[in-house]
């Protein structure tokens, strides 16, 4: 997609959310060999075993929903067991910043805990709060991070999923068969 991406406090999240690229039918978490990658590129430890790779995926989707409906209660709760299953009780470092400490020592809670720390401490209160979305297209689903003025922004990219949306709904409203037939 060709928005810019989320702040560097938010670059965790938004890089884990869009491992799966639901438009073209990618998902580097699906093979040990691009997981293995994508964890390098990005600086985290290789889980790779089937076990961690679906525990990945299941965290990436809790993450996904969450950002894609806040209010909703089943994507609060289940955000809250993500929160749980990979951390105990947060902590506050020195410098004053949260820190999740580690429920276990696995590689894919290490990771998880990483992206859930960014958006507990960046994407949930303050300036980011509501920044940090989903598009809009079920098809896509792809994180980003919205720089309108006004927050109001609903598709990844105007020219793709935007511009879908735009055609459904024009010809949902008899568009194209009222100029055929004029």
């Amino acid at each position: 997609m060709r928005r810019n991406p989320a702040p560097a406090e938010l670059e965790p999240v938004e890089a884990f959310c869009n491992t799966a690229t639901l438009l073209r039918g990618a998902d580097e978490f699906a093979r040990p060999e691009t997981a293995g990658a994508w964890l390098r590129a990005h600086g985290y430890p290789e889980a790779v075993t089937p076990a961690e790779l679906a525990a990945l995926t299941k965290a990436r989707e809790t993450i996904r929903a969450f950002l894609a409906d806040r209010t909703s209660p089943e994507a609060l709760d289940a955000l809250n067991r993500q929160i749980c299953s990979v951390a105990d009780a947060p902590a506050v470092r020195p410098d004053g910043a949260l820190a999740l400490r580690p429920a276990d020592g696995g590689p894919a809670a290490e990771i998880v805990r990483t992206v859930l720390e960014a958006l507990l401490r960046d994407g949930l209160t303050g300036r980011h709060a509501t920044r940090l979305k989903v598009c809009a297209a079920p098809e896509c689903r792809w994180v980003f991070y919205d720089r309108a003025p006004s927050s109001n922004g609903l598709w990844c990219d105007m020219d793709v999923c935007g511009a879908r949306h735009k055609m459904r709904a024009y010809r949902a409203r008899g568009g194209a068969t009222a100029q055929r037939e004029g």
